[in-house]
Order: structure tokens, then C-alpha cells, then sequence
């Protein structure tokens, strides 16, 4: 009887840890969406871009991670994987090496070259659609991914913005989450680009009509919200997340 008693202490013990340990990596945290400024202004980071199922960026997160340690990590999520098959979908994750005016250590930037990592830079934009979560434990992030896009999403539509790619920053025990209402098409990395530019003109071969769902101003498109133009000029459209697939 003295046994049963003892593990059902045990069990109840742990349980409560467990559910501690829940609860302090955001469980219950607030989710306020809004319209605002960046988190971050201009920066400059070192990526590796990949295309496949978005679980996998946790190996690039790790490795970007392990190179730049005080560094802020960044994923940048172009695809909506509930529109998107999940080896379609396509990603780039990496470091921020520097933000504003500071300049980029040469070091560190060696570093991440040397193991395949390349360069980029985005603008600082006016107004994005942003969020965060707290950033604790290892469950922070997966309670984070799927308790976050959900909420971004319904607000996207809700106000019918034009809000793409995702991004998020990891730093200062935060995960923040924004989207650029502006300027999107600088939001996306090189090898993006060229995959975009290459399908319009092999949609411009086919049809001499123009793309469905797209005015000349507009950066989203009606399948993956992905760009369709150079354009800095936004539009009323749904834009979606990386969703809860992860």
C-alpha cells in the first residue's frame, strides 16, 4: 500500500512539473497581433536557403546557432504548406550580423561563409503586421509556431492586408513574428527570386493574359503568397503563414 501511495506522489509530482514547465514556455502567454513598426530595422544576415518540409529548419537554426551563439537567429518562410506540398515549401534561415548602422563582424562572417552560409540584407519598413512569444525553453518553439500563425493569419484576413513573407527573429528571450506590409519582394532571397521570375515567364509562354488575382501593384499572388512583381506599393489580398503544419 506504502508503494502505491509513494508513486502516486511521484506521478502527481511530475505531473506538476510538467505542467509548470508548460505554462512557463507560454502556454497561456497573450498573443496580441498588430500593425505597427519592425522589430528590426535594417539588417544584414547570413543565410542558408533550403526547400522542404519547415521541421527540418531546426537543423539550420542549430547550425547557424553554433557558428554566431550571440547572434540573433532568423528564419524566413515563404510558403503557405496548407497550400504548398511540404517538399515544395521553401525557407531560409540564418544569423543577423548586423542591425542599422553596426557593422558586420568580419570574423564571424568568414565563419559562416567558410560552412556554406551566404549574405543578404533587408530594408527597414515602415509598417509590417508583427507579434511575439516568449523564447524559454525548447518548447517555446513549437508552442509558439502553432499557437502564433493561426492568430496572424485570422488577422491578416480579417483587415485584408497584403502581408508577406514571415519572418521570425529570436533574440532577447523573445520569438518575434512580422510580416512587411511594403516593400516585400526585398524580403526574398536571391534563389527565390529567380524560381518566381522563371515560373512568370513560363506562365507569360502559355498565356498572354495577365496572372490571376494580381493587380500591377500588387505582391501577392493567389496561390502561395508568394512575389509577383518589384512593385513597393501593397494591396488588400490574403497572405498566409507557415500555419500549424510544423
Amino acid at each position: 500500500m506504502l508503494d502505491w501511495v509513494s508513486l502516486c506522489v511521484a506521478i502527481s509530482l511530475l505531473m506538476s512539473l510538467l505542467a509548470g514547465y508548460v505554462l512557463y514556455s507560454g502556454l497561456l502567454t497573450d498573443i496580441i497581433v498588430l500593425t505597427g513598426s519592425p522589430p528590426i530595422k535594417k539588417i544584414t544576415f547570413v543565410y542558408k536557403f533550403k526547400q522542404g518540409p519547415y521541421q527540418k529548419s531546426v537543423q539550420l537554426f542549430k547550425e547557424s546557432h553554433s557558428i554566431g551563439p550571440k547572434l540573433s537567429c532568423i528564419g524566413v518562410f515563404y510558403d503557405d504548406p496548407k497550400k504548398v506540398p511540404g517538399p515544395q515549401c521553401r525557407y531560409a534561415v540564418g544569423s543577423i550580423l548586423s542591425e542599422g548602422e553596426n557593422e558586420a563582424d568580419e570574423e564571424l562572417l568568414k565563419s559562416y561563409e567558410t560552412s556554406g552560409f551566404k549574405v543578404f540584407s533587408f530594408p527597414e519598413v515602415t509598417h509590417v503586421v508583427t507579434t511575439s512569444f516568449p523564447h524559454r525553453t525548447v518548447c517555446s518553439f513549437l508552442l509558439g509556431i502553432r499557437r502564433v500563425y493561426p492568430r496572424l493569419e485570422h488577422y491578416i484576413k480579417e483587415k485584408r492586408l497584403c502581408a508577406h513573407p514571415f519572418l521570425e527573429i529570436y533574440r532577447e528571450g523573445l520569438i518575434q513574428f512580422m510580416a512587411p506590409l511594403a516593400r516585400q519582394g526585398d524580403f526574398y532571397v536571391p534563389e527565390v527570386r529567380k524560381a518566381e521570375r522563371k515560373l512568370l515567364e513560363e506562365e507569360d509562354l502559355h498565356s498572354d493574359s495577365d496572372v490571376s488575382g494580381a493587380d500591377s501593384n500588387s505582391e501577392c499572388s493567389s496561390g502561395s503568397g508568394v512575389l509577383l512583381s518589384d512593385s513597393s506599393e501593397t494591396s488588400p489580398a490574403a497572405s498566409s503563414g507557415r500555419s500549424v503544419s510544423i
